[in-house]
């Protein structure tokens, strides 16, 4: 079998998206816990002690409107302030350099 005679280049964009892809996991995973704390930490009362918000209950406001909201503000900051944008296709050995510069 021949050798290729190929000098690897570690690819920079490699680090920056296992960073974003945790961010998106972690965002993902707090948006979880905050439905299933307000449904069913709150939801699991008798109808009659339920508190109401603009005609909702309170654990159904809470987990599903409110967290909608929050969590739309939360990823759209995380994109904008931590996301950095990459070309997609081969780089060259000087633009690797020059991204890992710019990291």
């Amino acid at each position: 079998m021949q050798k290729e005679n190929k000098s690897f280049i570690e690819d920079p964009r490699y680090k920056q998206c296992n960073k974003e892809a945790l961010l998106g996991l972690g965002l993902g995973i707090l948006n979880l816990i905050w439905w299933f704390v307000w449904g069913y930490g709150l939801g699991s009362k008798p109808p009659e002690e339920y508190t109401y918000v603009l005609g909702f209950p309170l654990w159904f406001f809470m987990s599903c409107v409110v967290g909608a909201i929050l969590f739309t503000i939360l990823a759209i900051v995380i994109v904008t302030k931590y996301f950095k944008d990459m070309p997609l296709g081969t780089l060259t050995k000087e633009e690797a350099d020059r991204i890992k510069e710019m990291m």
